[in-house]
C-alpha cells in the first residue's frame, strides 16, 4: 500500500511537471483580432463539398466525426484570398466512430451538446472569420509535447497539409468565446474557384470546453482525463 501511494504521488508530480513544461503549438491562440475587410470578388462556399473533421482523444480511445459548414464566403483578389467567414452548426455534429442509434452514440452526442462541452442549447453555432492570410514559411511547424498513452493526439506536423502555401489567421468563436488562431493551409485559386485544405490542433479549454481537463494531475494519474488537444482538419471549396 505504501509503495502504491508513493508511485501514485510520483506519477502526479510527473504530470504536473509535464503540464508546466514548454509548449510550442503550431496553432497560435491569441485574443480576438480585427476581421479582414478584404478586397476583390466574393465567392460563395460550396457547403456540399466543404467539410470540417474533428478528432478527440483520451487514454482509452478516440472519437471523431464532422461538424457541418452551413454558410460562408471568401473574398478573392486575383489569385489571393483576402477575407472570408464560415458558420458551423454544432447541433448537427456527427460522430463517425460509433453506430448511429446505439446507446453509446446517443450518450456521447448528448454529452458533447451539453454544458460540459459545446453548450449547444445556448450556442448552437460556431464561426470562423479570417483576419489575415500570409505566405507560408517552410519548416515553421512545431509540435507540442503530449503525455504518451495508446491514444496520444496526432502531432501538428502529422496532420498539417503536406505542402502548405499559407498561414491563415482568424477569429474562432465557440460557446460564446472568441479566440484568434493561426494555422498552416494549402490554398489554390484557379478559374474563379478556391480549394483549401488545413489540419491543426487546438486546445479546447481555450473556448471553455473544460470537462475532463488533463491539467488535473489527480485525474491524469488515474487515466481519467480527456486530452485538451483536439485535431481539426477541413476541406473548403468556393466558386
Amino acid at each position: 500500500m505504501k509503495l502504491f501511494k508513493i508511485s501514485t504521488y510520483l506519477i502526479a508530480v510527473a504530470f504536473i511537471a509535464f503540464s508546466c513544461g514548454k509548449s510550442s503549438d503550431t496553432v497560435e491562440t491569441r485574443e480576438a483580432a480585427e476581421v479582414a475587410a478584404g478586397s476583390g470578388s466574393s465567392l460563395s462556399l460550396d457547403t456540399n463539398a466543404s467539410k470540417v473533421n474533428w478528432r478527440g482523444y483520451k487514454p482509452a480511445g478516440q472519437h471523431f466525426g464532422i461538424i457541418p459548414i452551413v454558410a460562408g464566403d471568401l473574398k478573392v483578389d486575383g489569385n489571393t484570398v483576402t477575407a472570408g467567414n464560415f458558420t458551423f452548426d454544432i447541433t448537427k455534429l456527427e460522430i463517425h466512430d460509433l453506430e448511429e442509434g446505439s446507446e453509446n452514440h446517443g450518450k456521447l452526442w448528448g454529452h458533447l451538446q451539453s454544458d460540459d462541452f459545446f453548450d449547444a442549447g445556448s450556442h448552437p453555432q460556431a464561426t470562423f472569420e479570417i483576419t489575415a492570410v500570409e505566405p507560408f514559411s517552410a519548416g515553421s511547424i512545431e509540435d507540442k509535447s503530449e503525455f504518451e498513452t495508446d491514444n496520444t493526439p496526432k502531432s501538428a506536423s502529422e496532420i498539417a497539409p503536406s505542402s502548405p502555401t499559407h498561414w491563415v489567421s482568424g477569429n474562432l468563436t465557440m460557446r460564446g468565446t472568441t479566440k484568434n488562431i493561426k494555422f498552416p493551409a494549402s490554398i489554390s485559386v484557379n478559374n474563379g474557384a478556391v480549394n483549401a485544405k488545413a489540419g491543426f490542433n487546438i486546445d479546447r479549454t481555450e473556448w471553455g470546453l473544460s470537462y475532463g481537463n488533463e491539467a488535473n494531475a489527480v485525474d491524469k494519474a488515474k487515466d481519467q482525463f480527456i486530452y485538451n488537444t483536439v485535431s481539426v482538419d477541413f476541406e473548403i471549396k468556393a466558386n
